[in-house]
């Protein structure tokens, strides 16, 4: 395995982190109240900038 593989695996493990992490803040907005619709929407969008740099490097 080299460095670019880990790499790649670490980021796609990020990717589904973040997706996961957003649609758990989507369901509790009731406990978190309007801040967790922010943080899910936050998480999504860190969820796609890593999706964007992760195409990226297949071109690299």
């Amino acid at each position: 395995m080299t460095l670019m593989t880990a790499h790649r695996i670490l980021i796609a493990t990020a990717i589904v982190f973040f997706v996961v992490y957003a649609v758990w803040e989507a369901f509790h907005t009731r406990a978190g109240g309007g801040w967790a619709l922010v943080r899910s929407a936050i998480a999504l969008l860190v969820a796609v900038g890593f999706g964007i740099y992760f195409r990226s490097l297949g071109k690299s």
